[in-house]
């Protein structure tokens, strides 16, 4: 009888469709332990099949306006931050293009967004990045400097979008027609798309900066108030980076 360790082998390297002919090929094995490894692996498939239903019903949005032609969601990261520049991503993914375990990108460990970012720029269509620095966000206010942002990351994509899905917003100034969506990062894959790719290149940017400037702790808080954030203002004033219309408050 094939012992137990080389059983838990063939569970582990077999794919989905093989784990099929495993369940049944062991079915009758009176072991607990191949039972166990049995129900371990059904488990696993029930994850995946629930998965892939909740990542089914985030592409309502792109299902329903799909007949338009190449549909981009769009979101940005870094609004609210006292430091660091606001980023904006867009993306247009192919039709049921599947990348386990999307989401909005607030809802993911650092870990899972780094590992989705790679993957959403390898199956994606076209997939742009635009930012507006803390002196620009100065400038013309937050929200004006958001929509810059989002301008410059729709203008890069090649092919071009016909149709836009937002987070929320209707940005100025874009000819394609627009979809603003409340919460659209955690309804719309596009979307979702977006907000990964503008939050792990705002983060890598802070922790950039934070090598040039460690006194700020920007690699832990990328620039967003908190506690220790403000102390470090208030001790070693402004840097290059901040706001200068965000932190008045503060010093």
């Amino acid at each position: 009888m094939k012992g137990i360790a080389r059983i838990r082998e063939e569970f582990a390297q077999a794919s989905e469709e093989e784990l099929g002919e495993l369940f049944a090929a062991y079915a009758q094995d009176p072991r607990q332990g191949v039972a166990a490894l049995i129900g371990k692996y059904q488990r696993k498939l029930e994850r995946l099949a629930a998965e892939r239903a909740r990542l089914d019903g985030m592409r309502a949005y792109e299902r329903e306006y799909a007949h338009l032609g190449l549909v981009c969601g769009i979101d940005e990261a870094g609004r609210g931050p006292l430091a660091g520049p606001v980023v904006a991503g867009a993306v247009i993914l192919p039709p049921d293009c599947e990348i386990l375990y999307l989401n909005d990108s607030k809802q993911l460990s650092e870990k899972r967004r780094e590992e989705l970012f790679d993957e959403i720029r390898e199956k994606a269509v076209a997939y742009g990045v635009g930012m507006a620095s803390p002196a620009r966000i100065d400038e013309i206010n937050i929200l004006q400097a958001t929509y810059e942002a989002m301008r410059q990351a729709l203008a890069s994509l090649d092919p071009q979008p016909q149709v836009l899905l937002n987070d929320a917003v209707r940005i100025p100034e874009v000819a394609q027609p627009q979809v603003p969506i409340v919460k659209g990062d955690a309804k719309s894959l596009s979307i979702a798309a977006a907000s990964v790719l503008a939050k792990v290149t705002r983060d890598r940017l802070m922790r950039e900066y934070d090598k040039v400037m460690p006194q700020y702790g920007f690699a832990v808080h990328k620039g967003y108030g908190t506690a220790a954030h403000i102390e470090a203002l208030r001790q070693y004033g402004p840097s290059p980076i901040h706001r200068r219309s965000f932190i008045g408050n503060f010093i």
